[in-house]
C-alpha cells in the first residue's frame, strides 16, 4: 500500500491523514449541530416558562446566529495568521462549556446571553476547519470528502433533537440537554486537538505564496463564482434554519405531533440528506463542475420546502420533509464549498471560507426572527416557509450565473498533494 506521508514527518500505512480529518472534522459538525438542535424541542417549554412572544422565541435563535455568523470572517482571518487549529479546537471546548452554562441561567436576558457566547465559539470553526479539509483532501476527492464531513450536520440535529426529546418525555427539565450535551462536545475537542495537524505547505506551493500579496477582501467580490456562491448559500441556509428552528414548534403546534414522534419527522430532513449529499458530491466529482448539480437541487429544494405547509397531508409533509433534506442546503453546501475551494486565493482558504460562511449565516439570523414575525403578524407559521421559497428562487438564479471550467482532479494538482 502506498505510504501516506504526514507533516511531522512520520509515514502510516493504513489510513492516509486526510482520511482521518475527515472523520474528526465530521465529528465537529455533529458537536455543534447537535448542540444547536437541542433548543428546538423545548422551544415550547422555554416560551412558556419566560413568557415569550413568537418573535421573541425566534430572537433566541438569531441571537446566536449573530454571534455565530460575526466571528467567522475574524476567526478565518486569525486561522490564517497564527494557525487553524489554534483557532478550531479552543472553540469548540469553549462552546461545549457555555452550553452546560446556558441550561442552568435563571431569566431570558442570562440565557440567550449565555447561547450567544455558545454561537460565538462555534464561530471560530468553519473556516478554520474547511481550509485544513481542503488543504488535505486529494482534489479528486474534494467534493465527497467536504459532503462526509458536512454529513456531521445532520447527525447532529438528529441526535439533539432526539436528546431534547427523550430527556422531556423522562420528565426532566427542559435544561437537562444543555448540561449532557457539553460531555460530547469538550470530548470531541480533545480529540481533535489531539488529531489535527497544520500541514506544511511543500516547496513549490510556498514559493508561489511569497510572490502573493496580502489578501484584500475585496477580491473575494470581485470573482464571479465566489459572489454567486455567496449569493446561494445565503439563500439556501435562510431556508434551512427555517425549517430546522421551527420544524418542531411546527409539528406541535399546526400538526398536533408531540413527544418523540416530534424529533422523528424532524429527524427526517437530515437522515434524507446524508446519502443524498454524498450522491450529489460524487456526480459534482465526477463531472469535474458544481452547476449542472446545483441547478437540479435547488428548484427540487423549493419545491419540497413549499410543499411542507402548503398541503394537509401528512403522507404530502413527510415526502416533503425526505426530499427537502434530499435537496436542500445540507446536499447543497459540499457542492457550493468546492466552487469556494475551485476559486479561492490560495493564501487565503480560511479567510475565504469564513466570508462564505459568514454571508450564508446571515440567512441564518434573520430566519428564525423573521418567521417569528411573520407568524405574529400572519397567525400562521405558512408565510414563512413561503418566504423562504422566494430566495430559493433568488438563489437558483445566482447557481445559474456561476461559470467553471472541468475541475482537473488529478492529485497532483491538490494543494498540499493530498
Amino acid at each position: 500500500m502506498a505510504k501516506q506521508v504526514h507533516d511531522n514527518g512520520q509515514k502510516d500505512e493504513l489510513i492516509p491523514y486526510w482520511v482521518k480529518a475527515v472523520i474528526v472534522f465530521f465529528l465537529g459538525w455533529v458537536a455543534i449541530y447537535g448542540t444547536r438542535a437541542i433548543l428546538n424541542p423545548v422551544m415550547d417549554d422555554i416560551q412558556n416558562e419566560f413568557s415569550l412572544s413568537a418573535g421573541q422565541l425566534g430572537m433566541i435563535s438569531s441571537i446566536f446566529f449573530i454571534g455565530y455568523a460575526g466571528l467567522n470572517i475574524p476567526s478565518g482571518m486569525l486561522g490564517d495568521k497564527i494557525g487553524k487549529k489554534k483557532v478550531l479546537v479552543p472553540g469548540i471546548i469553549l462552546f461545549g462549556l457555555f452550553a452546560a452554562i446556558s441550561g442552568a441561567m435563571p431569566s431570558f436576558f442570562l440565557f440567550i446571553l449565555m447561547w450567544l457566547m455558545v454561537g460565538i465559539f462555534q464561530g471560530f470553526y468553519y473556516g478554520p476547519q474547511y481550509g485544513l479539509s481542503s488543504e488535505a483532501i486529494p482534489k479528486k476527492h474534494l467534493t465527497v470528502g467536504s459532503a462526509i464531513i458536512n454529513s456531521g450536520m445532520a447527525f447532529g440535529l438528529s441526535a439533539g433533537y432526539y436528546l431534547s426529546s427523550f430527556t422531556l418525555e423522562a420528565g426532566m427539565s427542559w435544561r437537562a440537554p444543555f448540561y449532557i450535551v457539553a460531555i460530547p462536545v469538550v470530548l470531541i475537542g480533545l480529540l481533535m486537538w489531539w488529531l489535527v495537524k497544520e500541514k506544511p505547505k511543500g516547496k513549490e506551493v510556498n514559493a508561489v505564496l511569497d510572490k502573493q500579496e496580502k489578501l484584500k477582501m475585496s477580491v473575494l467580490f470581485k470573482n464571479r463564482n465566489l459572489l454567486m456562491s455567496y449569493i446561494t448559500i445565503f439563500c439556501a441556509i435562510y431556508g434551512f434554519f427555517v425549517v430546522v428552528t421551527w420544524m418542531p414548534y411546527y409539528l406541535q403546534h399546526a400538526r398536533g405531533i408531540e413527544g418523540s414522534a416530534v424529533a422523528t419527522v424532524s429527524s427526517l430532513v437530515p437522515w434524507a440528506a446524508i446519502p443524498a449529499s454524498i450522491f450529489f458530491s460524487w456526480v459534482a466529482d465526477r463531472l469535474g463542475k458544481s452547476r449542472p448539480v446545483l441547478l437540479i437541487m435547488l428548484p427540487a429544494s423549493l419545491v419540497a420546502l413549499v410543499s411542507i405547509v402548503a398541503f394537509d397531508s401528512m403522507w404530502v409533509l413527510y415526502a416533503a420533509l425526505i426530499g427537502y433534506g434530499i435537496f436542500g442546503k445540507i446536499s447543497t453546501n459540499p457542492v457550493l464549498v468546492a466552487v469556494v475551494a475551485d476559486n479561492a486565493p490560495k493564501n487565503a482558504y480560511s479567510t475565504s471560507f469564513g466570508v462564505y460562511n459568514f454571508i450564508g449565516m446571515c440567512g441564518s439570523i434573520l430566519a428564525p426572527y423573521i418567521t417569528g414575525f411573520l407568524t405574529d403578524v400572519t397567525g400562521s407559521l405558512n408565510m414563512g416557509f413561503y418566504f423562504a421559497g422566494f430566495l430559493l428562487v433568488i438563489g437558483t438564479i445566482s447557481a445559474a450565473l456561476i461559470k467553471e471550467e472541468k475541475r482537473v482532479t488529478t492529485e497532483d494538482t491538490a494543494v498540499t498533494g493530498g
